[in-house]
């Protein structure tokens, strides 16, 4: 079992910046993808960033690529999501998710096994 607590959310400027932090317990090391995704209101969710423990590789969606950056901590069992001048289209509630190798390179949500509980976070203008 893997249990995931995002944290870190909140409201932000335009321009500004926020770190968001997913703290992962339980077998969490032995999973393969670490992915941030997140939800507008009205809208379904979409990926954003995904981290692989072990190529160390990275994905972004286009949306956030060159603004937010995704990196992780092995000794805390941590993984963030650095986002740097964030627009109000980044409104949403964003969602940490664990993943195994059929997680490798995708976007869909139905890849993850394993999700947080969500974090707000508003941009305004």
């Amino acid at each position: 079992q893997v249990q995931l607590v995002e944290s870190g959310g909140g409201l932000v400027q335009a321009g500004g910046s926020l770190r968001l932090a997913c703290a992962a317990s339980g077998r969490a090391s032995s999973y393969y993808a670490m992915g941030w995704f997140r939800q507008p209101p009205g809208k379904e969710r979409e990926f954003v960033a995904a981290i692989y423990w072990c190529s160390r590789s990275t994905k972004y969606a286009d949306s956030v690529k060159g603004r937010f950056t995704i990196s992780r901590d092995n000794a805390k069992n941590t993984v963030y999501l650095q986002m740097n001048s964030p627009k109000p289209e980044d409104t949403a509630v964003y969602y940490c998710a664990a993943g195994g190798s059929i997680a490798y390179g995708s976007v869909a949500p139905l890849s993850y096994d394993y999700w947080g509980q969500g974090t707000q976070v508003t941009v305004s203008s």
